[in-house]
């Protein structure tokens, strides 16, 4: 037997188990704490130069910590930190930069932006990333997909809400409490919504790839897709509390249940040589 192949067999130590489940804690525990520091320090100093880094952890911190929630679950993962990490920057970035775009042409076109337009727009502009590294990544792995969704789901929503926070805090005057209740509801809001739309949309993609692009699996892309969209302009159009609650107890749903899909079988986990 190979070195290679007995470090591939060898099982994780509970300790390594441990902080792979619960390491969302640490990352949840690290960042409320950062955002503390910087929001006292904030309040005490008033340095605006402290805007910017209040923002960050702020939008970025819940997202963060979903995905490391993810990535601690018993999934067949291939990908990592540093892709996923890659993914959530860059994969926001380029999300918000084109939606950003295309929106914008969509209403000089239209002089109004449809909300199912921008559920359309959204949801292909965070898959740009995950279709790139089907591309460059060819030891996939089923709960691949997924988790780069969610970490480039995570990524656009951080900076969306960044954008917006910072919106809010012009807007009030730079009234701290307005920007703080923002980054609560859209910080909690963003695992049921941009994160579980576009893992689920990814995993579906990285599916299809995995299955050579045959019709079936091509045809659940697109059914995951517009499900997708539907549930985002569903999202957009009904401000209410308990539309989000039913819309997140649907999104949340559909996203366990892929999960579970795409957990490898108990029997085969124990037994790898079988």
């Amino acid at each position: 037997m190979t070195f290679a192949a007995e470090t591939a067999r060898a099982p994780d130590g509970p300790l390594v188990r441990a902080g792979r489940r619960w390491g969302w804690l640490a990352v949840l525990a690290v960042g409320l704490l950062l955002f503390w520091a910087i929001h006292a320090a904030l309040i005490s100093t008033n340095n605006p130069n402290l805007v910017p880094a209040l923002l960050f952890f702020g939008a970025a911190l819940i997202p963060a910590a979903f995905v490391a929630f993810v990535a601690g679950r018993r999934l067949d993962f291939g990908v990592g930190l540093g892709t996923v990490a890659g993914t959530a920057i860059v994969g926001g970035a380029i999300g918000v930069a084109t939606a950003g775009v295309l929106e914008y042409r969509t209403l000089l076109l239209l002089d109004v932006t449809p909300m199912i337009a921008v559920g359309i727009i959204e949801e292909a502009a965070k898959l740009i990333v995950p279709a790139l590294l089907l591309l460059v990544i060819r030891d996939r792995h089923p709960g691949d997909g997924l988790l780069v969704g969610v970490a480039s789901g995570a990524g656009f929503a951080a900076f969306e809400t960044m954008g917006y926070a910072f919106v809010e805090l012009i807007r009030s005057g730079g009234d701290l409490s307005a920007v703080d209740h923002l980054l609560v509801v859209r910080g909690l809001l963003s695992p049921a919504a941009h994160m579980a739309w576009t893992g689920l949309t990814a995993a579906a993609l990285w599916n299809a790839a995995a299955r050579g692009w045959n019709r079936r699996s091509v045809g659940l892309f697109v059914l995951v897709y517009a499900v997708a969209v539907a549930l985002h302009t569903a999202w957009d159009s009904f401000d209410t509390d308990v539309s989000y609650i039913v819309l997140a107890a649907i999104s949340l749903s559909l996203l366990i249940a892929a999960t579970r899909r795409l957990a490898p079988r108990r029997g085969l986990a124990e037994n790898p040589t079988h």
